[in-house]
């Protein structure tokens, strides 16, 4: 049986939360806001300036997803390539992008919390 497209996006949360500490939990929590306050490309950008950390790594994640679900448009989920597939899209594409990137981080910062707060347990 085929999986919905939102079960695609928890299930992928899910395996990603599973390796998440607190701070990228909080992270994640804040991620909608800062695209829709500084826009999807902006956002990506900031995570990817901050070098090994948790924003890169939450940044990491946010593309390979992004590019799986976009696989005409990213032929990778690496940084430059990402960023240069996003600044060649169609108006109309970068938004789906982006309502794509607030989907899967509704999950995500639902389902995070949960995980980190079951570790502590």
């Amino acid at each position: 049986m085929a999986r919905t497209l939102d079960q695609l996006r928890a299930a992928d949360a899910w395996r990603r939360a599973m390796n998440c500490d607190e701070a990228y939990t909080r992270l994640a929590k804040g991620l909608p806001a800062l695209i829709m306050n500084s826009g999807l490309m902006q956002t990506i950008a900031y995570l990817e300036s901050k070098g090994g950390s948790e924003h890169a790594r939450l940044g990491r994640d946010l593309r390979e997803w992004l590019a799986t679900r976009f696989p005409r448009r990213f032929a990778s989920y690496e940084f430059r390539s990402f960023m240069d597939a996003l600044m060649e899209c169609e108006p109309l594409e970068f938004q789906q992008i982006t309502a794509e990137a607030l989907a899967w981080l509704a999950w995500l910062r639902q389902i995070a919390p949960a995980v980190t707060r079951e570790k502590q347990g």
